[in-house]
């Protein structure tokens, strides 16, 4: 077995982003009203700046995010993992915009008809990103809101993506 070299800022920035991108499941946890810990998988749409994914609007996970916005996501296996501590917000199944509905759709297979579902909106506060022990130091890529191999720079704006609405 050969030990995994440490990659650069840089480098797990692409890493973290490489996750984004080319996965459509996550697990997300929330947690409010003392009750500990909830933890449910769910499939997301990656815009460049947000991960929006959608729930029963009468499910814990949305009770716990209307409670307490403060949520974790997870996107890969234990031994190359990209952790995400966001900022949640609800929207309307009607009120989400087009893009955004139909990238979230395409991504679950849920339709965009479905009734009494919630779209949840994921602002990323702080990313954090390794494989193996080697890169535990380091890990986190991103923090604020802001990458940290870039602080001045946040990440992309929807309109800015390049993806086909």
């Amino acid at each position: 077995m050969s030990a995994v070299q440490a990659r650069t800022p840089a480098q797990r920035r692409e890493a973290a982003l490489e996750h984004l991108r080319s996965n459509a499941n996550l697990w997300l946890a929330t947690a409010a009203d003392g009750r500990g810990p909830h933890l449910i998988p769910l499939s997301y749409w990656w815009d460049g700046a947000r991960l929006t994914t959608a729930t029963s609007e009468s499910s814990r996970t949305a009770r716990n995010v209307r409670a307490q916005p403060k949520v974790r996501a997870a996107i890969g296996s234990t031994g190359d993992l990209l952790m995400i501590d966001a900022t949640a917000a609800i929207v309307a199944w009607g009120d989400i915009d087009e893009p955004a509905g139909r990238g979230y759709a395409q991504a679950s297979g849920v339709p965009r008809s479905t009734p009494r579902f919630v779209y949840l909106r994921l602002v990323p506060q702080r990313m954090q990103v390794w494989r193996g022990p080697a890169e535990l130091s380091g890990r986190t890529v991103m923090r604020a809101g802001l990458w940290l191999d870039d602080p001045g720079e946040r990440p992309t704006t929807p309109a800015s993506t390049g993806r086909p609405t």
